[in-house]
C-alpha cells in the first residue's frame, strides 16, 4: 500500500478550506528528488535539467526545481511565458516544439533560449522568424543575422534503428524529430549561416522503466556527435538525451535506479566522446514525470455507490482532472485514507460523471469498501494530470495546492469558476 505524505485528519482540514477534488503536491519529495538526479550526472561539469513544463505547468513548482538549477524546457509559447515569469531565460529554456509558428520562434529567440529544430525546414522558419537570411540573399532581403553567440540544436529521430515504446511509439511513425541525412545538411547549413554553437537532442521514450533503454540513447547521441564532428568539422557543447524516465505506476513495478543510469551513462560518455578526443559535452535532460509524478496526488470525495452489473464508485472528480486512464488505460493506485488496513473489500469501477463510458480511473479495482463521504487519493499524478485537464461537460479544472516541508499547505492554482468558463462567450444579442 502506498504511503502518502499526510493523513485522514490532514485531507479532511485541507478540503474543509479547499473542497474536493483538488491536485496536491509534496514539496520536499521533490526537492529530495531534484538532489537525487544531480547527484547521480555530477561526474558531468556542465549537466543539466530542463523541465519539461508541459508535465505540470505551475509557476510554484518551476521555481521550486529552480533552486536546484532546473532550466525549463518549453514548447509553445504559454510555456515560454511561464518560464520567463520564473526567472528561467536564455539558456536556462529550451525550446522544443514542432509545427511552431513564427511568433513562437520569435519570442524565444528574444528570451535567448537554445533553439531545438524539429524538422530541416525549421531552420528557413527561424530565419523568417527573426529576420535574416543565411547568407544567400541578393541583396534586397535583411542582412544576415549575428549567430555567433546564439545556441542550436537539432532534433534526431533513428527511425526504425531504435525501438519505440507504447505512449511515444515507433520512432518511424512518429512525427517528430529528422533523419540522419537530414541532420547533417542542417548542421552544415546552420554552420554556413555562421553558426558556431551547437547541441544535439533526441526523445525516443516516454515512461520507460529499462534503465538500458535511456543508457543506449545516450550512446546512440555520443556516437552521432563524433560522426558529425568529424565530417562537418563543428564542436558540440551539449547533448540532450530527452526524458522519459518513466515512473513505478503498478504496484509491481520498481522505480528506474537513477544512480546507475548515471553511471551508465559517464560509462558510454568515456568510451565515445572522450574516447574521440572531442572536448567536453554537457549532458541534458529533459524529465518531467519522473521529477513531480510521484510526488502529485488527486485527492476526490465519493459521491455514489451504484450496484447494477457491477458495483460503481462514484467520485466528485472525472477524467477532465485526470485523463490519463481513459486515454491510456493507465494504471494509478488509489489509497482509501482511514481505511488502509480495513479487511472488508469489494471490487469497484471508480467513475466520474462525464456523460463518456471511459471516464474511469480504474476498472474492477480491489478496494476497501466504500461509501458516500469517503476521501479517495489518486497517486502518481503530478505529471500529465492537471496539465491535460479539459472542460468538456462544462466540468471546471480543480486548484492545485502544494504541501510544504513543514506541514503547511498553500493554494498555487485557485480552482475554476463558471465565470472562468463563461469568459470567452460572446451573450451579448442573445
Amino acid at each position: 500500500m502506498r504511503k502518502l505524505p499526510f493523513d485522514k485528519a490532514k485531507l479532511e482540514e485541507i478540503s474543509a478550506k479547499w473542497p474536493t477534488p483538488f491536485h496536491i503536491y509534496d514539496a520536499k519529495a521533490i526537492r529530495e528528488n531534484a538532489k537525487r538526479l544531480k547527484k547521480a550526472f555530477s561526474w558531468n561539469k556542465g549537466f543539466r535539467e530542463y523541465f519539461a513544463v508541459k508535465a505540470a505547468p505551475n509557476p510554484h513548482l518551476m521555481k521550486l526545481l529552480k533552486e536546484f538549477d532546473f532550466g525549463s524546457d518549453c514548447s509553445s509559447m504559454a510555456e515560454l511565458e511561464l518560464a520567463a515569469k520564473v526567472g528561467n531565460v536564455g539558456e536556462a529554456i529550451m525550446f522544443t516544439s514542432n509545427d511552431t509558428p513564427a511568433a513562437e520562434f520569435r519570442r524565444a529567440w528574444e528570451l535567448g533560449a537554445i533553439i531545438n529544430l524539429d524538422d530541416i525546414t525549421h531552420w528557413d522558419s527561424v530565419l523568417e522568424a527573426v529576420g535574416g537570411t543565411d547568407g544567400s540573399s541578393d541583396g534586397l532581403a535583411p542582412k544576415p543575422i549575428d549567430f555567433c553567440d546564439r545556441l542550436f540544436c537539432c532534433r534526431y529521430n533513428p527511425g526504425p534503428l531504435k525501438v519505440g515504446n507504447s505512449i511515444i511509439g515507433k520512432p518511424e511513425e512518429a512525427k517528430y524529430g529528422m533523419t540522419r541525412e537530414q541532420l547533417f545538411e542542417c548542421y552544415s547549413r546552420m554552420k554556413a549561416a555562421g553558426v558556431t554553437r551547437f547541441g544535439l537532442h533526441a526523445m525516443v521514450a516516454s515512461n520507460e522503466l529499462d534503465p538500458d533503454y535511456i543508457i543506449d540513447t545516450a550512446r546512440m547521441l555520443f556516437d552521432l556527435v563524433v560522426a558529425l564532428s568529424s565530417e562537418l568539422g563543428i564542436q558540440f557543447e551539449f547533448v540532450n538525451i530527452g526524458g522519459g524516465i518513466g515512473i513505478p505506476y503498478r504496484p509491481d513495478q520498481q522505480a528506474m535506479d537513477i544512480a546507475n543510469v548515471g553511471d551508465g551513462i559517464e560509462k558510454a560518455y568515456k568510451e565515445t566522446i572522450a574516447a574521440a578526443g572531442l572536448k567536453p559535452i554537457k549532458l541534458f535532460m529533459e524529465c518531467g514525470r519522473c521529477i513531480t509524478g510521484p510526488y502529485g496526488y488527486l485527492v476526490a470525495r465519493v459521491l455514489h455507490i451504484k450496484n447494477t452489473y457491477r458495483l460503481y464508485a462514484g467520485l466528485d472528480a472525472c477524467m477532465s482532472n485526470l485523463m490519463r486512464p481513459a486515454m491510456y488505460g493507465a494504471y494509478h493506485e488509489i489509497v482509501v485514507p482511514g481505511k488502509e488496513d480495513s479487511s472488508e473489500t469489494s471490487v469497484y469501477d471508480v467513475t466520474g460523471s462525464l456523460c463518456e463510458n471511459n471516464d474511469k480511473f480504474a476498472i474492477q479495482r480491489m478496494l476497501p469498501v466504500l461509501a458516500p463521504g469517503d476521501l479517495v487519493v489518486i497517486c502518481d499524478a503530478g505529471a500529465h494530470g492537471h496539465a491535460m485537464g479539459f472542460q468538456y461537460n462544462g466540468k471546471l479544472r480543480s486548484a492545485e495546492l502544494l504541501l510544504e516541508s513543514d506541514g503547511s499547505v498553500r493554494e498555487i492554482r485557485r480552482a475554476e469558476t463558471l465565470d472562468d468558463y463563461f469568459a470567452t462567450l460572446d451573450f451579448s444579442g442573445l
